[in-house]
């Protein structure tokens, strides 16, 4: 078939029908992005539902199906480019390829190559999301201990590894860096950068530290040096703690085991202890039967454990001093505040029965001045 005569109008090196045949193939490629796209969501919606139960679509086209689609038409550019003649300088020596040639080459190879690591840490996400449901799937109570560690870790490790090779093929492959090379020579220079990146060093051994000897994990309510939070995240560098006050500090996981460590959720019970002053007026007998019907109340908690202590401690001028201490068995700091407060109101209750008065603030005794 001949091809009409304006065709073969040449603009800038190339033909209207070179043009045409390019703008054909974004075009077809664009149906063809889409048309796999759907194709793409049906097969990986289907493996979801029968291995990853709770995977939703629009979970799945956000990790999956965007990166791909960029991917595909990264791979349309590069064949549609393919097809024109890239019109060449006057000055440019023969067989040299132009220098807007070689720079649009290599922004395509960069772009593939970005768009083809963005795919592989899309897939790493899929595939931990798809283990932290079958996680959840798995256990009526949630997730372990070891998976809310594991997984995150798991995942920064993965794409740290993936975002390594990728840079390592970009510079070999785009800037024509010899990758073999540059890391023979890292073993040449390998020891100045271990100095150079000594704490970083220090930090990601802690890490594995933290995640082989398990002193502590995501959920647990832990006290490091000065530093009190439940921990939220276990990085490869930091500890991340939210704490009472609901801030978000990082701690360098070097911090979290050279300095003495309290896991206080691991902690059986929790120790109230505290000391009443009642006021001289109380006699012993208002004392005994305080300190009896206190005991016997605080004893009658379901939570409290049976050690109970309730002593007559010290006679001051102040007051009679009655020290209490028991223990509640609970690691929710929520229940623990509870029976305070259970326990709290029902000594009080026993004191005003029995007809008991605390002491105010001391009063400062003065000496009597000579006449």
């Amino acid at each position: 078939m001949t091809l009409p005569p304006f065709l073969s109008y040449e603009i800038l090196g190339n033909t209207l029908s070179q043009y045409l045949v390019a703008a054909l193939i974004i075009l077809a490629g664009g149906v063809f992005r889409r048309l796999l796209s759907r194709l793409l969501s049906k097969l990986l919606f289907s493996f979801a539902k029968r291995y990853a139960a709770g995977v939703s679509v629009e979970e799945l086209h956000s990790l999956l199906i965007q990166p791909l689609s960029t991917l595909l038409l990264l791979v349309t550019l590069q064949i549609a480019g393919a097809t024109l003649t890239y019109p060449h300088s006057l000055l440019a020596r023969p067989g040299q390829i132009p220098w807007h040639e070689v720079l649009l080459g290599r922004l395509l190879a960069l772009g593939f190559i970005i768009a083809a690591a963005r795919v592989a840490l899309r897939l790493v996400d899929f595939a931990l999301l798809v283990m932290h449901r079958r996680a959840l799937l798995r256990s009526q109570i949630g997730p372990t201990r070891l998976d809310n560690q594991f997984l995150p870790f798991a995942k920064d490790l993965l794409k740290v590894l993936l975002i390594i090779i990728a840079l390592l093929v970009a510079l070999g492959q785009v800037f024509g860096v010899n990758v073999t090379a540059l890391i023979g020579g890292l073993g040449i220079g390998g020891l100045a950068v271990a100095f150079a990146a000594k704490e970083s060093l220090e930090n990601l051994i802690a890490s594995f530290t933290i995640f082989l000897d398990q002193p502590f994990g995501v959920g647990d309510l832990v006290t490091a040096g000065d530093v009190s939070g439940t921990v939220e995240k276990i990085g490869f560098r930091s500890t991340r703690l939210r704490t009472a006050e609901k801030s978000y500090v990082t701690v360098p996981n070097k911090s979290m085991i050279d300095k003495p460590l309290d896991n206080l959720s691991l902690r059986t019970s929790r120790r109230v202890g505290f000391t009443l002053i009642f006021d001289q007026k109380t006699t012993s007998a208002q004392l005994h039967a305080i300190i009896a019907g206190a005991v016997a109340g605080i004893k009658a908690h379901p939570l409290v454990t049976q050690d109970v202590q309730m002593k007559f401690s010290a006679l001051t001028l102040a007051g009679k001093e009655v020290t209490v201490q028991y223990f509640v068995e609970t690691t929710s700091y929520d229940d623990y505040l509870n029976v305070k407060e259970d326990l709290n109101y029902c000594i009080v209750e026993v004191v005003e029965r029995e007809g008991g008065n605390l002491a105010g603030a001391p009063v400062p005794v003065v000496a009597a001045s000579g006449a």
